[in-house]
């Protein structure tokens, strides 16, 4: 019986440094812009509420926008959360992908922004974390 228990034995899987690192680097580029756009909003810039309104949205939404951004965010950064908080903050950059749809603004430069930091944000994760790449495998 101990020979078939050691046959199941099963080494554990070994993460690259460099993987770890560059998911690092990549969520945290996406962590600071997003940071960055949080506060904006957060602080009233007087730019961040012209683009708002350019957008479509009332000045007196843009503080909660930036308040249920920056949960996300922090939801995000923290380890044992970081999966929920790449899922909210996806359907956060698919409403700015609407958004950018439904003002005509420009496919590569507008629209597919939140996309690109979606993109990031998914890509940190995956790099640093072992289990959801268990979960998601990518095929050689």
């Amino acid at each position: 019986m101990s020979a078939l228990m050691s046959e199941k034995h099963v080494e554990p899987v070994v993460v690259s440094n460099k993987k770890v690192w560059a998911g690092r680097v990549l969520s945290g580029l996406s962590v600071a812009f997003l940071l960055f756009d949080s506060i904006g909003k957060l602080m009233m810039v007087p730019q961040v509420l012209e683009g708002s309104e350019q957008l479509g949205y009332p000045v007196s939404s843009v503080r909660g926008i930036g308040l249920v951004l920056l949960a996300s965010v922090v939801t995000y950064v923290i380890p044992r959360t970081s999966v929920l908080g790449a899922v909210l903050l996806t359907g956060f950059l698919g409403g700015a992908i609407a958004t950018h749809v439904r003002v005509d603004n420009p496919l590569f430069s507008h629209v597919l922004f939140p996309v690109y930091v979606a993109a990031m944000i998914w890509g940190g994760l995956l790099l640093r974390d072992e289990r959801l790449r268990a979960l998601f495998p990518l095929r050689k």
